[in-house]
């Protein structure tokens, strides 16, 4: 456990023996009202960037610490809120989201908070939640094709060694892993595997990228392995994620009187630090003509900070334009880095953002026109599922093994965004190793127009002989974004800041580059977690922030991923099965 444990179980840190296994136990109980500072009415808050960790703290400081609205200012970069959360469009140049983020029912941070936020297509009592978990329980997830061409998915294809380093790796302690990469720890075999295929293309790892991280995935998402060859572990949004949950949060939070501020280049924060405090006493800030400002603090107010940024610097391109990959430098970069000038205790931002070429991917959205679409006709031949009928299409990505680029493709429900006509499909598609040749294209990944990208997309899918017709009625638009994967960098203690840097009295961070106890990166569960930490802790609110779901604890969890890590064959089941024979434990078997 870490540093801020007072902050993270009020209830039951550890056992009267000191066992640090002994969490909070997610009942009611952790689920109460805490009481707010007494002069809470009387504080400001200001959140740099408007990503969703930001807008979560903000909700988190209104249900949970009964901050007025309008003491709260939410300092935007862009012309609107989101952050990475963003999708828009229109028919004239086609829809784009930058990406989309696999869900999950144990998301204990982030329904905590969207149970109380009202959905906006059914009507009260309902919420976010509601109409979410009402979307996947009447139309459940499933992936009929999760690989083309070649592979059997639900075989995982591990030997001997491959399975038992994974069984070491989760047994490691976490400094064990330090600096190390995925391929330092595992050989060829395991990464020619149909196991690490699934799994590099679902949560976008690289070979060269951070073990440590791997190991918390796999702790984390240990209970998905048995849905792991379908997907059917995963659930999705009805809409693209920024109308599905930016947007209704944004409206909340509106109406309850928050302040938006966008255009404003959040630069610095003034930090007065002694020995033993650092006390933000101004933010520094640029508007979209250069013009410089500066917001004054006291000691009471506060400041959180989403420090580094996965999607600065995006580079935009279309059919007929390549995607520009900018490596320079933004205001997500500048302002962790003027921080760590004034202190070391918020950590070491060139160990994710030094090497961008080890971080950068490309995304896609296609755009594809008209109910008798050649590609929308193959998604169907591929999945059984109509990709017009308003339900699950894909459910989750299709992987072409044999490419180049590793390039995969999901279509989710449809329409996926507001405005989009009923005649056109919106995939969303993306390639794991961008400075590879295509297989028909002579280029690589970050010098293709869009109609280069999809003629590549086409040979993987059997639509080569279709092209002209498929270029004829596509619409594309790229992203290029030099930082997407900047969090899987191999990295060391320290190199990530606490979510409350040591000392810091009314500064608190944000994000995916923060320490948290237990749980990992990349997902909107992550973000979740940082904010409630960052806000109960600032504000010393009595109320137990949620572990991760404790599956890698559960015998029956264990058993049923040791399964299908062993291509659905348990060893050593024959002598459990006769142990447990005509025992109340008899079915614990998968």
């Amino acid at each position: 456990m870490t540093n801020f444990q007072h902050i993270y179980q009020h209830s039951y840190p550890v056992s009267p023996d000191g066992n640090p296994f002994v969490q909070n136990d997610l009942g009611r109980y952790t689920q109460n009202h805490p009481v707010p500072p007494d002069d809470v009415a009387k504080r400001k808050t200001y959140l740099v960037g408007s990503g969703i960790a930001s807008l979560l703290a903000t909700a988190y400081l209104i249900r949970d610490a009964q901050m007025p609205g309008e003491n709260i200012t939410i300092l935007e970069e862009m012309s609107e809120p989101g952050g990475a959360f963003d999708g828009a469009g229109d028919t004239e140049k086609g829809f784009i989201a930058r990406g989309g983020r696999e869900m999950g029912q144990h998301f204990e941070c982030f329904w905590d908070i969207m149970k109380d936020i009202p959905a906006l297509e059914i009507p009260e009592p309902y919420s976010v939640l509601d109409e979410f978990r009402i979307v996947n329980e009447n139309d459940p997830n499933i992936n009929p094709c999760r690989i083309i061409n070649k592979r059997d998915a639900s075989k995982m294809g591990l030997n001997k060694k491959g399975q038992l380093d994974i069984v070491r790796l989760l047994l490691a302690k976490e400094p064990d892993t330090y600096y190390k990469s995925i391929e330092d720890w595992f050989d060829e075999d395991f990464l020619q595997s149909t196991f690490y295929l699934l799994w590099k293309t679902m949560f976008a790892f690289e070979q060269w990228q951070s073990l440590t991280e791997l190991k918390w995935y796999m702790h984390r998402f240990l209970q998905y392995l048995p849905g792991f060859s379908n997907l059917s572990c995963l659930r999705f949004s009805r809409y693209n994620q920024h109308d599905s949950f930016v947007v209704p949060l944004v409206k909340w939070l509106t109406e309850k009187d928050v302040n938006f501020q966008y255009d404003a280049l959040v630069y610095d924060v003034d930090l007065e630090i002694t020995a033993h405090r650092k006390v933000a006493r101004g933010i520094l800030w640029r508007d979209k003509e250069g013009g410089e400002h500066r917001i004054d603090m006291s000691a009471k107010d506060l400041v959180f900070v989403t420090n580094g940024s996965l999607t600065e610097c995006t580079g935009y391109g279309d059919m007929d334009t390549p995607a520009p990959y900018h490596k320079d430098m933004q205001a997500g970069w500048e302002l962790w880095r003027n921080l760590v000038r004034r202190s070391p205790a918020f950590g070491r931002p060139d160990v994710f953002c030094g090497d961008a070429d080890k971080t950068v991917w490309q995304s896609i959205s296609f755009n594809f026109i008209g109910r008798d679409h050649p590609f929308l006709k193959k998604i169907k031949e591929l999945t059984g599922n109509d990709p017009l009928s308003g339900r699950t299409v894909t459910g989750g990505i299709i992987t072409a093994e044999d490419s180049s680029w590793c390039i995969s493709l999901t279509m989710n429900r449809q329409p996926q965004f507001h405005g989009q006509p009923e005649d056109w499909g919106v995939a969303w598609a993306y390639g794991l190793y961008p400075f590879e040749k295509g297989d028909v294209v002579n280029k690589t990944m970050l010098e293709c127009t869009g109609e280069e990208l999809l003629k590549e997309y086409c040979y993987h899918f059997g639509l080569l002989d279709q092209f002209e017709e498929v270029k004829a009625h596509t619409k594309v638009r790229i992203a290029t974004m030099p930082w997407i994967t900047a969090f899987f960098m191999p990295r060391g203690k320290g190199d990530r800041p606490q979510v409350i840097p040591d000392g810091c009295v009314n500064l608190a961070c944000l994000g995916q580059f923060v320490e948290t106890p237990d749980d990992c990166v990349f997902t909107t569960e992550g973000s979740a977690r940082t904010a409630m930490m960052a806000v109960y802790g600032l504000l010393d609110l009595d109320r137990d922030i949620p572990p991760i779901w404790p599956t890698q604890y559960d015998i029956r969890s264990l058993l049923a991923s040791a399964k299908t890590l062993n291509n659905g064959r348990l060893p050593g089941s024959w002598l459990l099965s006769k142990l447990l024979k005509n025992t109340y434990y008899e079915d614990i078997l998968p």
